[in-house]
Order: C-alpha cells, then structure tokens, then sequence
C-alpha cells in the first residue's frame, strides 16, 4: 500500500519520487512489512533488514467495495524457508475510505513453536517535520537508534519535536497524534496488539546519503510504526495465530 488520499483532503502516505519500484529494494514509501524479523534481528546478524516479508511477491485473496471502505486481503505463504525454517501463513488486511487500517496476521501452520519480530512501517507525510508534533509518548521509555546517541533506555518528556535525525524505539501500547500545523491537520494513529511504536526521520545527512531517498525529502514525510519488536517479539504455539494493526484517522486543527 503506497497511497490514501481520503476525499477532499491531501495525501497521508507518503512515498519518495526516487523510490526504486522492483524487488530488489523495499519501497521507499507507503507502508513496507517489516516481518519476521525487525533491522537485523534479535541477535542482530539477519538478513535482508527488516525481514523478507516486504520484499515478497504477495497475492491478492480478496477485494470487498461498499459504501463505506475498499477492504483488499493479501497473502504469504511458506515464502524464503532457506531464512525462516518454519511453516507459516501471513494475512495482511486493508482497509480505506473515510479511515485507513491495516492488520497483519500471522498464523503457525506448523508443529513447532516460532518467534518473530514485525512493523508496519508507516510513512505518514507531513508538511515541515521541524513544525510537527508528536502527541501521546509522554512518559515512555524509549531506546535510540540515531547515530551517535547513548541508545537508553531513555524516558520521554512531553511531546515529541524534530531538530535533528530521530530514530526511537518508544515501549508504549497508546494511540499517537501527529499534530501538523503546516496542513493544519492532526493523523491520529489507533494501535491494536502492538507494545512497540517507531519514530524515525533522517534528516539532513542521512538523507543525502540514500539514493532512494531525495535530498531535501526528509522535511515532508515522518514514519511511525506500529509493531512488536526486541524484547516484545512474539511467540507463537502451533496452530495459534497473532494480528496485530492499526487505524489512521484525520481530523482538522483548531
């Protein structure tokens, strides 16, 4: 999902103009699937980034259309063994109209045990990330993944604002607003089963440095992800299966 443009309103998702659309790379944009593990894995040696999932042919089950919403089904099954030597059935759900949800669900079709990582890596565009606001992280504890910061855990102290390359782990179940008075207009995110919400933008150098990635784009698009990563990576029994999502809603400023 690289687009939601909801009725007389801009964009949502945001994606990059230089993003590479093949299957080499993951999409610079939309809503990549970070699964079954996040960055390099629990013990930090897995491999591609973020899993395979975001790289993987998915096919398409179901497309339901009313008056509300299109709801699209898609699924993966069994892809990559060589990288995760499990029997598996991965379910992704979205839905858009007025709102926009997405719900991952991994079911265990095996008869062993399995643990994984995930993150719907959500880019969320905004109109000058050094204006935005991040509402709803107040008091939780974070880990910082941003080049040269002490990694914490660290706690956060009132909303979050942008002056540098922001990269944080925040160990929270509560929903989060972007406020955004550029285009005067708040993103509400509602998470469901997910203990982990990741915050990451650039910046100036970092952003220069990808060549998916446009020189001067960081200052109109901010990421935050829903997921359940480190410490909060599932396990899932034989036969059981784990759905985690999320809701994004607009509304006007004030």
């Amino acid at each position: 999902m690289v687009d939601w443009t909801p009725a007389g309103a801009e964009p949502v998702l945001w994606m990059s103009e230089h993003s590479r659309l093949d299957t080499t790379v993951a999409i610079r944009g939309g809503i990549p699937i970070c699964w079954p593990w996040f960055g390099a894995g629990l013990r930090g040696v897995a491999s591609p980034l973020h899993g395979f999932a975001r790289l993987s042919e998915w096919r398409m089950v179901r497309n339901v259309a009313d008056d509300d919403a299109v709801t699209v089904t898609y699924l993966l099954v069994d892809a990559h063994q060589d990288k995760f030597d499990y029997p598996y059935r991965l379910t992704y759900e979205v839905s858009f109209g007025r709102k926009f949800s997405a719900v991952l669900t991994v079911r265990n079709t095996g008869i062993h045990r399995f643990t994984f990582e995930e993150a719907l890596h959500t880019y969320l565009r905004v109109g000058d990330i050094r204006k935005i606001s991040v509402v709803g992280l107040d008091g939780a504890s974070y880990l910082d993944k941003a080049s040269g910061h002490e990694i914490g855990p660290h706690q956060q102290v009132g909303d979050l604002t942008f002056v540098e390359e922001t990269d944080r782990i925040y160990q929270t179940t509560a929903d989060i607003d972007v406020v955004d008075p550029s285009m005067g207009r708040r993103i509400t995110v509602y998470r469901t089963d997910s203990r982990d919400a990741v915050v990451w933008n650039p910046w100036v150098d970092k952003a220069r440095a990808m060549s998916d990635f446009g020189d001067d784009e960081w200052q109109t698009m901010l990421c935050v992800e829903t997921g359940n990563v480190g410490q909060h990576a599932i396990t899932l029994a034989p036969g059981k299966e784990h759905s985690m999502g999320f809701t994004l809603r607009l509304s006007e400023l004030s």
